[in-house]
């Protein structure tokens, strides 16, 4: 893929992080190869970019709903939801979230959101729709309403797109106390009077400014408007979501530690104005579990959530993000990001009746390491790098479904940074095609510290990995599908109803080092799903070491990864002799993003294999 595939990361992570860069940047092409040439399939996979932050242009209404002309869109991409278009050729309506909080008077204060409707084309991609507005507004890209509506919003992070009729709710993370502390983002702080059809005292109730932040809110991507805040499903720093096959039962996580896990269930199926809400509290010692209802119909105690939660003995995690439910199997998974030394912060929320969930508990005894740092004799308890876990519908189990990691020690005896590490997984959502589903797993990186990026890379390089469902949940078996432009977070992974393309935002890149239009948040298609072989194993030996030197090179035609058969230090250059590519200690090297033609791959002894890309 062009610059998405590691093109920026390979250039970056190479220039520092102790990599192997002794090798001349032009190379003598009389230089031996290996006669065995290692033929590198054409990938059916290309990309495009469909939306640009800070670039392209959305269509406005001012404060009493009407059109008021274009303004440029926010940045900071995060969620991004899909609501297919059942009655028309089109494909249907992409919603993405801004994270990005900012006064603007035309556009809305806090954050923001962007829908746009899109087709198959001809060639394959997608292309944007333009559309007409029952309101008026004409255009491609629209800012989704909340002024007129529900009031503004706080940082627009996750979010829900139902998995039975691709509803979409976007998630305000950014939890904030006080006016005060809202003032840089948003502009009215006076107070707030509710207008709802929730059941309950919710309507006509007058709220504090920034006490109208921190909900669920449904959004109609048809109409880009706001439909309500879920006041009556609590108000916490909400990052991701998920609607049961049901329709009836939502599971919802929160960007906090503790951070706890709840569901909602609508009396009705596909109405969520009534209904229970009830915490997660799990069986101590066990991994299961069962709900403790918390009464949801007044707007004082939904103000109060987290308290009436922790005195009913929630579950305690370490910053559950991104709700992601598998229709095929009807489990709910859910990734824990992590924390560095958690064990100080939830701490009080225990002494108040509040329950540490058991994977932790296990971990910490692990490690030696006190899990609620009250032990002066015991390390504090670490959880560098988070996990997914899975939750069980049936058996109220919740457990860790893929651990990320591995730990690495650089100070370690030959210490070699791992080819594959999962750093903080976030976005989480599935692809469904060609019978089979892949979860899709983004990193957004705590920081570079502790063995999340190798040693002396001080910028992020955040990675998206494929799982096949059918494999064990392993390391190993993560399939690397892109890595983005420098300093950027990957979110928001999401797969096309049909099955053949992937969608994928690239949020807030480093403006400087990279080249436009990925100095910008960008939302971006993968495409050729549907053409790629049923199974992803990356895994393509060929035949036995060639004769001349004293490594293999396999070709992955999926993902256009080279792969070697031992760690080394190696260069890739073109036809001409001129350096492309260069990694240390490292048994692959990714080329998706390279031209067809032929190339030379040579390692730190000189060995040289001819390598062509077709």
């Amino acid at each position: 893929m062009k610059k998405l595939f590691t093109c920026f990361a390979v250039a970056a992570m190479s220039a520092s992080a102790g990599m192997a860069q002794d090798y001349s940047p032009v190379m003598t092409l009389e230089t031996p190869f290996a006669a065995t040439e290692v033929i590198v399939p054409s990938s059916p996979l290309r990309s495009q970019v469909l939306f640009i932050g800070g670039v392209d242009e959305v269509q406005t209404v001012d404060n009493n709903g009407k059109p008021n002309g274009t303004e440029i869109a926010k940045q900071w991409h995060d969620f991004i939801g899909i609501t297919e278009d059942t009655e028309s050729s089109d494909l249907g309506w992409v919603s993405v979230n801004h994270e990005m909080i900012q006064a603007n008077e035309k556009i809305g204060d806090g954050g923001g959101m962007t829908v746009f409707k899109v087709r198959r084309g001809n060639d394959g991609f997608l292309e944007v729709v333009e559309q007409t507005l029952t309101d008026g507004r004409q255009g491609r890209f629209f800012n989704v309403d909340f002024v007129n509506t529900v009031g503004e919003t706080g940082m627009n992070c996750g979010g829900i797109q139902s998995s039975v009729d691709g509803r979409i709710w976007t998630a305000e993370e950014w939890w904030q106390s006080s006016n005060d502390a809202i003032s840089g983002g948003i502009t009215d702080l006076t107070p707030y009077t509710v207008g709802s059809d929730l059941d309950g005292d919710f309507n006509g109730q007058t709220i504090e400014r920034y006490q109208n932040l921190n909900y669920m809110v449904e959004i109609d991507p048809r109409e880009a408007k706001a439909v309500r805040k879920q006041y009556n499903w609590g108000r916490q720093p909400f990052e991701g979501g998920a609607v049961a096959s049901d329709n009836k039962t939502v599971y919802l996580g929160v960007d906090d530690t503790p951070g706890y896990f709840s569901r909602f269930t609508a009396d009705t199926p596909g109405d969520f104005t009534k209904g229970k809400l009830e915490v997660y509290v799990q069986t101590p010692g066990s991994f299961s579990g069962g709900w403790v209802e918390i009464a949801n119909d007044k707007m004082a105690d939904m103000l109060n959530y987290k308290a009436l939660a922790t005195a009913a003995g929630a579950t305690m995690f370490n910053r559950l993000e991104w709700v992601a439910y598998n229709k095929d199997n009807g489990r709910v998974y859910v990734t824990e990001t992590g924390r560095d030394n958690p064990a100080g912060r939830w701490a009080d929320e225990q002494g108040e009746g509040a329950s540490i969930a058991q994977h932790h508990m296990l971990r910490a005894q692990e490690q030696g390491a006190d899990v609620l740092d009250a032990d002066e004799n015991k390390p504090s308890y670490w959880d560098y790098y988070g996990r997914v876990l899975e939750f069980d519908p049936a058996t109220n189990e919740m457990k860790v479904f893929l651990e990320a990691g591995p730990f690495w020690d650089p100070a370690g005896p030959g210490a070699q940074y791992p080819s594959k590490h999962l750093s903080n997984p976030d976005g989480l959502n599935f692809l469904y095609v060609n019978g089979k589903d892949y979860m899709l797993i983004c990193e957004d990186l705590n920081g570079t510290s502790f063995g999340r990026m190798p040693v002396g890379f001080s910028n992020r390089a955040c990675e998206l990995y494929m799982l096949d469902m059918d494999d064990t949940p392993s390391i190993d078996n993560l399939v690397r599908v892109a890595v983005t432009p420098i300093g950027a977070e990957i979110t928001g992974a999401v797969g096309t109803p049909d099955g053949k393309s992937i969608l994928v935002n690239s949020q807030h890149p480093d403006e400087v080092v990279n080249d436009y239009p990925y100095n910008n948040s960008c939302t971006i298609e993968i495409t050729g799903w549907d053409q790629v072989i049923t199974s992803i194993a990356e895994d393509d030996r060929g035949g036995d070491t060639p004769d001349g030197i004293s490594f293999n090179v396999y070709p992955n035609p999926v993902t256009r990864t080279l792969k070697f058969d031992k760690v080394m230090n190696v260069a890739l250059y073109d036809i001409n002799g001129r350096l492309v590519r260069s990694k240390g200690n490292t048994d692959r090297l990714d080329i998706l993003d390279l031209p067809a033609g032929v190339y030379y791959l040579q390692n730190e002894e000189g060995e040289t294999a001819k390598v062509v890309i077709q």
